[in-house]
């Protein structure tokens, strides 16, 4: 049973992302070397971060690239914000007793800023900051706590979290949160991956906190084919179609849907789930296709789904408002959107949709 849990902090309960990128793009321009890309930087940034300055800033002393780091990271330290369902996490947690602490990189004057800013603080019994190479500190922190490592738990973002918590003894769970891309946490086969800390919550409030138990017998039900409803959104003119990134999905494109509730018909469950993930209403919805997708590798656990498919349009102007599901959309032409990096389904969607004469130009 877990009694006790150990996050990690960047990544997981706040998102400083955006901010540790610019501050990295800062020490670059300073070192004369060419900017990273948003996803160049989350495929090649690894703990601990001398690793990372190594392979491009070998020629020049940590302490200075420290100095430039923290120098543009203060300018953007504001834009640090907490993510979706940590709170609710962390109340989880105390409504439990569960305990709770911090194993984390990040620099002292940075974690008390943003825990207090948060007010996260309250509900973790013991930080500890400023660890480049975490899997030093780990039994210390077991042994300080008196923590059974049977009954602890890692939670984090990076494939150094993974090897941190195996190095413990302890059970590792990866949140698509943060740093590290799904390929990666995938390689550093962790107990568990969640797309969130609300999943996380989920799955131990259904087990009654006995992970272990859950991990290694999963219930039935569990590995039944679940029926999902999704759509390709024309807007109203249907000369443009909407497309959603998400980290479930690798951060591959796709469309927006989920899962048909109990009691649902497919176009109640349709227009619920774009209603709630773009803000969409939609009209003229026609079904396009039946798809299974079994064992995907691009999605981000094991499942067996039914995919019904369809095609509408928006009611009126689109004003799309995202939830937490996505972190991007577009409005694409089915010929713009043939040249993005889709997901499977969505790519089958598509040449689908593409060949139907019903589609006007």
């Amino acid at each position: 049973m877990i009694r006790n849990i150990i996050f990690d902090w960047s990544g997981t309960l706040v998102d400083d992302l955006p901010a540790a990128w610019r501050a990295t793009n800062y020490v670059f321009r300073q070192a004369g070397l060419p900017e990273l890309t948003l996803e160049q930087f989350r495929a090649e940034f690894c703990l601990p971060f001398s690793k990372f300055y190594a392979r491009y800033t070998p020629h020049l002393p940590m302490a200075q690239l420290e100095k430039w780091f923290h120098q543009h990271f203060q300018d953007v330290q504001d834009t640090v914000v907490e993510l979706p369902y940590a709170r609710g996490f962390l109340e989880f947690c105390r409504r439990h007793d569960l305990r709770t602490f911090v194993l984390s990189s990040v620099h002292p004057k940075y974690y008390e800023m943003q825990a207090g800013a948060t007010g996260f603080a309250k509900f973790l019994e013991r930080p500890y900051v400023q660890v480049h190479d975490k899997r030093e500190k780990i039994h210390d922190i077991l042994n300080e706590n008196s923590l059974d490592a049977r009954e602890t738990l890692f939670v984090g973002d990076m494939e150094h979290d993974i090897e941190t918590a195996r190095h413990g003894g302890v059970f590792s769970c990866a949140v698509l949160t943060g740093y590290n891309t799904l390929e990666q946490l995938r390689a550093a086969e962790p107990d568990l991956i969640v797309e969130h800390l609300g999943e996380l919550g989920d799955i131990l409030e259904q087990s009654g906190l006995d992970l272990d138990g859950w991990i290694r017998g999963r219930s039935v039900a569990s590995q039944r084919p679940v029926v999902t409803v999704g759509a390709l959104v024309f807007n109203s003119e249907n000369k443009k179609v909407l497309l959603v990134r998400t980290r479930k999905w690798s951060n591959l494109w796709g469309i927006p849907g989920g899962k048909v509730k109990y009691g649902e018909t497919l176009e109640q469950a349709l227009r619920r789930e774009i209603k709630e993930e773009t803000n969409l209403e939609i009209e003229n919805i026609r079904l396009a296709i039946v798809q299974d997708c079994i064992h995907s590798s691009e999605f981000y656990r094991d499942a067996h789904f039914v995919l019904m498919n369809y095609v509408c349009n928006c009611v009126g102007e689109p004003d799309v408002k995202l939830n937490s599901e996505a972190q991007e959309y577009r409005w694409a032409t089915l010929e713009e959107a043939g040249e993005m990096p889709l997901n499977q389904p969505t790519l089958e969607l598509l040449r689908a949709v593409e060949n139907r004469t019903w589609i006007q130009s």
